[in-house]
């Protein structure tokens, strides 16, 4: 199929950017990586009137730690950031999981923000972002706001984006002291979105685990230590609580038991790393 006419904006600063979603509105898509939007556009799930592109916009493009957090721009490839030197000792569970998104070739095309903005439920990095309690950065020609990652989520392919808004950064906190992270998917095959995914983020006191591909968006739940029995019985919980249905990939029966299995398997993992 072929997608239907558009107009396209190559925009020279972020500025000219801004402006034509301010006066375009619902009309107007941001492409970068186009790795999930160009299929949309082939298929017609998505009929913009205009399409802008912000992969020339250098003050998108960095990937810079301040404050406590991994800055990431919206310009900013998957593998760029796969491929920062300083990842894996500033956030190994971000680390852990960008091997996991999509294959080598489409994440030497699909961007960060790319993959926030499109918030599928299963999808890796934003799961990610809801498991360390990250945050997005919004801009439009008049303001900027931050919102956290687990309200920004609101449902399948839906986000608290405005019209008039775009995903500037996404901020990844760095790993603190005495935390042991871990994450594991389970998917027909590697590169295809999760049919379920875990994340975890343990340290002697607290557990926190986030799970993607069983809800309509990334879920995290925060407990004690969890010792002896308590463990099965909160993983248990969990998985109720998702409210799993059936689909043509698994179970809501599968879901829960993935949920119990690999929830099990990455918090002892993580704990492990405290060891």
């Amino acid at each position: 199929m072929k997608p239907p006419p558009f107009d396209y904006v190559r925009a020279a600063t972020l500025a000219e950017a801004h402006a034509v979603l301010a006066t375009e509105g619902t009309d107007a898509r941001i492409i970068a990586g186009g790795q999930t939007l160009v299929p949309m556009l082939s298929m017609r799930l998505a009929r913009p009137r205009v399409l802008i592109d912000i992969m020339r916009l250098p003050e998108l493009a960095t990937i810079e730690e301040s404050a406590g957090s991994i800055h990431v721009g919206a310009g900013v490839r998957q593998a760029e950031l796969l491929a920062w030197p300083d990842l894996a000792s500033r956030q190994p569970l971000l680390a852990a999981a960008l091997p996991w998104v999509g294959h080598a070739q489409t994440r030497s095309r699909g961007t960060v923000c790319g993959s926030v903005a499109h918030a599928d439920p299963s999808a890796e990095i934003p799961l990610v972002l809801v498991a360390l309690g990250g945050s997005i950065v919004l801009s439009t020609r008049r303001r900027q706001r931050t919102v956290a990652a687990e309200q920004f989520f609101i449902g399948s392919l839906s986000t608290d984006r405005r019209d008039e808004e775009l995903i500037a950064a996404v901020l990844f906190p760095c790993a603190p002291p005495e935390h042991g992270y871990a994450f594991r998917e389970f998917g027909r095959r590697h590169g295809d979105f999760a049919v379920t995914a875990c994340a975890a983020l343990v340290t002697p006191e607290r557990v926190r685990l986030a799970v993607g591909g069983v809800a309509d968006r990334p879920v995290a739940r925060e407990w004690g230590a969890l010792a002896g029995s308590a463990l099965d019985d909160a993983l248990n919980e969990f998985a109720y609580d998702l409210d799993a249905r059936d689909d043509l990939h698994a179970t809501a029966r599968f879901r829960r038991d993935l949920v119990r299995q690999l929830g099990r398997e990455v918090i002892m993992e993580a704990r492990r790393c405290l060891a």
